[in-house]
């Protein structure tokens, strides 16, 4: 009988670790950790990804030092060239109308004008995605509109970088 006691003991506390690890995986605080990691793993990519760069007014020229909570609004600076004046959209305003599965979908099949570096979107895993989603999600939210897309030959009305390649005066 003594030699079936290591075993029973080995069994009762596999069985009471994975009790434990049960619980703890499908525990309310564990979920709310989960959602908080996905969100901290949202703003880094937004942050790393350049989403800022565009979608933040003023990201690039203080050097990323714009508050959070003003972050994606879009903006009213314009990238123009051969395919009219594109601007930043409001990410706030967008997300909130999608779902996630949505926003997965929109940003795994969408092809965009320039400068929107919308190859980078589909390169992303569908959980950096969702994370991405939520992120934006958990920010303030923000209905400022951003100027329309303007079609080659119309001027914008806003101020705008042009985007004309230049050959070298030889």
């Amino acid at each position: 009988m003594t030699r079936w006691a290591p075993i029973g003991i080995a069994a009762l506390s596999l069985g009471g670790i994975l009790t434990i690890t049960t619980f703890h995986w499908t525990g309310a605080g564990v979920g709310a950790a989960t959602a908080d990691d996905s969100i901290e793993r949202g703003r880094y990519l937004v942050k790393i990804g350049g989403c800022n760069d565009c979608h933040t007014p003023g990201y690039l020229a203080k050097a990323g030092d714009v508050p959070e909570h003003r972050w994606l609004v879009g903006d009213r600076l314009g990238f123009n060239g051969p395919w009219g004046t594109t601007y930043p959209s409001n990410l706030r305003r967008l997300l909130r109308t999608m779902s996630e599965d949505d926003w997965v979908e929109l940003a795994q099949t969408t092809k965009t004008r320039p400068p929107m570096p919308w190859f980078n979107l589909r390169a992303m895993t569908e959980a950096d995605l969702r994370a991405i989603h939520r992120f934006v999600l958990s920010l303030p939210a923000d209905d400022n509109p951003v100027p329309d897309y303007a079609p080659p030959g119309h001027p914008p009305k806003t101020p705008y970088i042009v985007f004309e390649p230049r050959a070298p005066k030889s």
